[in-house]
């Protein structure tokens, strides 16, 4: 599927402000993964279908969930979190796309994931920083992703935390995990 096909089936999914953004973090994700030697056509595709289910409704998205046992831990957080798995398996069953790599790296947009895949850090990393993104800590990411991928990934894992943390709101186990994860991993390598 070419770029123009994903983002003709895309559009009908989202606002205009999101298909916007979709376009941000599809140019975005390119952008790294040819920076840090990913598939360039698997970041554009995970990309383009990163936010497919984001405006489902959420009893349709929270019944997905139930009933093909995608973790029904999520449902105890932010329903902010349901549109990346869900938005997986819609992309799946509706569109066709089954390469589970494109798949996880939809599926982990949100949250992170541990031992995440290159594309998958793109992924996560191109949502976080796409030109449209302005809030506090993203321009200090946007820096560090030009040279060091794992690093960006960590700082915005970070920024989503204290965020959450001073909003008063909870914050899924796995994100947490995932930044442990990578701290780790670095920490493996710098000694």
């Amino acid at each position: 599927m070419n770029k123009e096909e994903a983002l003709e089936i895309v559009k009908p999914h989202l606002t205009e402000h999101r298909y916007e953004h979709t376009i941000g973090v599809m140019n975005t994700a390119i952008d790294l993964a040819e920076r840090f030697n990913g598939d360039k056509d698997k970041a554009m595709l995970a990309a383009v279908f990163h936010d497919y289910a984001k405006f489902r409704p959420k009893d349709e998205m929270e019944s997905i969930i139930i009933r093909e046992e995608l973790g029904k831990d999520l449902l105890k957080y932010g329903k902010e979190l349901w549109h990346a798995p869900v938005g997986a398996y819609l992309v799946k069953s509706e569109v066709g796309i089954t390469d589970e790599e494109i798949l996880q790296a939809i599926r982990s947009h949100t949250s992170g994931r541990v031992g995440m895949s290159l594309l998958e850090k793109i992924i996560f990393l191109a949502d976080y920083i796409e030109p449209s993104r302005h809030f506090p800590g993203v321009d200090e990411v946007r820096e560090t992703s030009e040279q060091n991928l794992d690093e960006a990934v960590r700082q915005a894992l970070m920024n989503t935390v204290i965020f959450l943390m001073k909003q008063n709101q909870l914050i899924y186990p796995e994100t947490l995990y995932t930044y442990n994860d990578i701290a780790n991993e670095q920490r493996r390598n710098n000694s």
